[in-house]
């Protein structure tokens, strides 16, 4: 299993930056692109956070708000998608796509406690295991890793999460449509924050094998 270069982000980047077996020059130069769709989406994701806080939280634009998640998470299914199909994969893209993910999550949850859509317990859960798992990044790089091997459970809970936020929002209209979207929005947010929770758990147990059996770097020591 090969690490990647997210320290405790808990989810698989859509778009990989390790040069494969054979790559052509070409191939190579696209990697180092900045300017491609996939690209251009995510920033496109990472500009409509203020937007999203400002509608949300100033205008209480709570349909504009909403279209705004659900633009998020098609562009966050799409980029990836589009990277390959493409094939403008770039090592930027590598990043800009998991930090807009890990905003997100982080934000969100923050704006939604303070309109009092979930409680501050449960967003305290959130941040917490993710600011756990950033702790854990000078354990790693002090046995010579970036991070640990992806496991596909923390794609699972961000993917939960990311559903829950929209559900949830739809779920403050009074009308049918929040009464149908507000139970669907708590599945998912419950079932999220358990695999959340779940793969700190397994992350955790992996970052001890580390220590345990792998040895210090020279530059650690």
């Amino acid at each position: 299993m090969t690490p990647v270069g997210r320290p405790g982000a808990g989810d698989p980047p859509d778009r990989v930056d390790t040069p494969a077996v054979g790559e052509s020059a070409g191939d190579a130069l696209t990697r180092d692109r900045y300017i491609t769709v996939p690209n251009a989406l995510s920033v496109l994701r990472l500009a409509l956070i203020p937007v999203f806080v400002w509608l949300l939280l100033v205008e209480k634009a709570d349909g504009w708000a909403f279209a705004i998640l659900l633009f998020s998470g098609f562009s966050d299914w799409a980029d990836g998608k589009l990277a390959r199909w493409l094939n403008q994969s770039s090592r930027i893209g590598a990043l800009l796509d998991p930090a807009a993910d890990r905003l997100y999550i982080v934000i969100i949850p923050i704006a939604f406690g303070i309109r009092e859509f979930v409680p501050w317990w449960l967003i305290a859960i959130i941040i917490g295991r993710d600011l756990a798992l950033f702790a854990t990044a000078p354990l790693l790089r002090s046995r010579g890793l970036v991070a640990l091997p992806v496991l596909y459970i923390g794609k699972a809970a961000t993917f939960a999460l990311m559903s829950a936020f929209p559900w949830l929002l739809a779920g403050q209209l009074d009308s049918i449509v929040g009464t149908i979207s507000y139970p669907i929005g708590w599945a998912f947010m419950i079932w999220g924050v358990a695999l959340y929770l779940w793969s700190f758990v397994l992350y955790a147990y992996q970052t001890v094998l580390v220590l345990r059996h792998m040895p210090r770097t020279s530059a650690a020591a």
